[in-house]
């Protein structure tokens, strides 16, 4: 389905700056410049098309997301030969990772363009990597395969895909620790517990044991990231240790 330009508010100055901007992230011209908007568009701003279909960024993201995943596993696949297919995709991994998709569209500060109702000093960092995606997304409708392929060489692995870095690149000290372990037949455990004190937002702390042991403890905003610090730092203490299992 296209979405016509007339679903937006026409501000001929700012479409026109809008266009000639996307144009310049792009490296060629878009041609359904309503779809690139719909992109930028947060849930926040509640519009919908003319069926009454929400219309925001969350679904280009979906699609982008696919795209990029199928043109990064091409190169690899291109690339690398001799990979089998637990290489390749952890090598896919490392490359559509949430914090490399974040740096991404931090680079093309693409935040300058997103349309919302809460103030963007409020928003997570993900967004970066959501809109990054949905821009790709939207490239595929507007233009198709070739120009989003075109896209992610220029802007994705010709300044950021070296296999070999990629090769050395950790993306879960987490995962590394608990292969680790079960290798070595350890036990280990990631105690997790509220732990605010006197911060306003809230936070866990997490004991990670092996063995008998409390390796490394961390506190952070979640859970998640919680386990991946105390990981980390467990990683480094044992590191002699895990890289030469």
């Amino acid at each position: 389905m296209k979405f016509p330009s007339k679903i937006f508010n026409s501000h001929p100055k700012t479409d026109g700056d809008f266009f000639w901007g996307i144009k310049k992230i792009l490296g060629f011209k878009p041609k359904d410049i309503a779809i690139y908007k719909k992109a930028f568009l947060h849930r926040s701003m509640n519009k919908r098309d003319s069926d009454g279909n929400p219309l925001n960024y969350e679904r280009l993201e979906f699609l982008g997301d696919a795209m990029l995943g199928t043109i990064i596993s091409k190169h690899l696949y291109k690339e690398v030969p001799e990979g089998d297919e637990g290489y390749l995709t952890k090598m896919r991994s490392k490359v559509v990772s949430r914090k490399h998709l974040n740096e991404l569209g931090k680079d093309l500060n693409l935040l300058r363009y997103v349309e919302s109702r809460i103030p963007k000093s409020h928003f997570g960092e993900n967004i970066h990597g959501n809109v990054f995606e949905a821009l790709v997304g939207a490239i595929y409708l507007d233009r198709g395969y070739l120009y989003c392929e075109k896209f992610i060489n220029a802007r994705v692995i010709k300044p950021y895909v070296d296999i070999e870095q990629l090769e050395g690149k950790v993306i879960s000290y987490k995962s590394l620790v608990i292969e680790w372990c079960q290798k070595q037949k350890k036990t280990f455990h990631y105690d997790v517990y509220e732990d605010t004190g006197n911060d306003e937002l809230k936070h866990f702390a997490v004991k990670l044991t092996i063995g008998e042991r409390m390796t490394a403890k961390a506190r952070a905003t979640s859970k998640k990231k919680a386990e991946e610090k105390a990981s980390k730092r467990a990683y480094f203490a044992l590191q002699n240790k895990i890289e030469n299992r």
